[in-house]
């Protein structure tokens, strides 16, 4: 994967992969504001899965599982800009806002399909990426334009992005019943159900009988027979899409636990 990115300042980057795809599970811990200009991004949570191409935009709320695959289209690299909008950032500019947030159990990805005043906020950004001596204050009238422009647009985006809580203790059975396809840590899921990693290996040994990574291994490869057999997805989309890193470690791991390789259920090579 050949991999390039431009900084305007450490929170607005232009980021270019050439290569074929590229696939992460992560944690966001910062909302983010994306902009496509070319290829395509296929993000996965839990309770829903997002196509975006050329021209669309969107906004990733922090404290969000996702898979995101990358794609390259017609010849053209996945390259897109990239506006972090963090905490300490959106603190200053509520600070003195008379704005009530509420408590959102869950926060969707918000997309804004080639909207004009969003493109052409992000579009000024451009010029920038080539430059070596830009002034300090640009990358935080552009943010607190966007931040602005996002307020107009939806008049419930603020019960996201003043939204300063952290995760709280909640069920780790319930949590990770619905996200153990993601590929994190044990310190990033203790994080994201109010635990330290101590007290999420003990309640999970509790919960399970048996450690986090044996039940993760066992829950994906459940979930991956399932795709197969019954949605008949490809292994190579399986693979990514239930927590694996790559197809060799995927179609070790399946035959082990069933006796056969994911592409005898497909009928096709595991390459497909």
């Amino acid at each position: 994967m050949e991999y390039s990115a431009r900084y305007i300042t450490e929170d607005i980057k232009l980021s270019s992969y050439e290569d074929k795809f590229f696939k992460s599970d992560i944690m966001f811990d910062q909302h983010m504001l994306v902009w496509f200009l070319s290829g395509e991004t296929k993000i996965v949570q839990a309770d829903a899965t997002y196509f975006f191409r050329k021209g669309d935009i969107f906004l990733i709320p922090r404290n969000q599982l996702a898979t995101i695959i990358n794609y390259p289209k017609e010849g053209q690299p996945h390259k897109t800009v990239v506006m972090h909008l963090s905490v300490e950032r959106l603190r200053d500019f509520y600070a003195g806002r008379n704005i009530k947030s509420q408590s959102m159990k869950y926060q969707k990805i918000y997309h804004f399909s080639n909207h004009p005043l969003l493109e052409s906020c992000l579009a000024s950004l451009i010029p920038y990426f080539d430059m070596k001596d830009i002034p300090e204050d640009i990358a935080s009238i552009k943010i607190t334009e966007a931040i602005s422009i996002l307020r107009t647009l939806d008049n419930e985006i603020d019960h996201v992005l003043a939204n300063f809580e952290e995760p709280g203790k909640i069920s780790l059975v319930d949590y990770m019943e619905k996200h153990f396809m993601f590929n994190l840590s044990m310190e990033q899921f203790g994080y994201l159900t109010g635990r330290s990693l101590t007290t999420f290996k003990r309640d999970f040994k509790k919960a399970f009988s048996m450690t986090p990574q044996r039940w993760l291994t066992q829950k994906r490869l459940e979930l991956a027979h399932y795709q197969l057999t019954e949605k008949k997805k490809k292994p190579l989309d399986v693979c990514y899409e239930v927590g694996f890193e790559n197809l060799s470690h995927f179609s070790f791991a399946f035959k082990k636990r069933f006796g056969y390789a994911p592409s005898y259920l497909s009928g096709k090579d595991i390459g497909d």
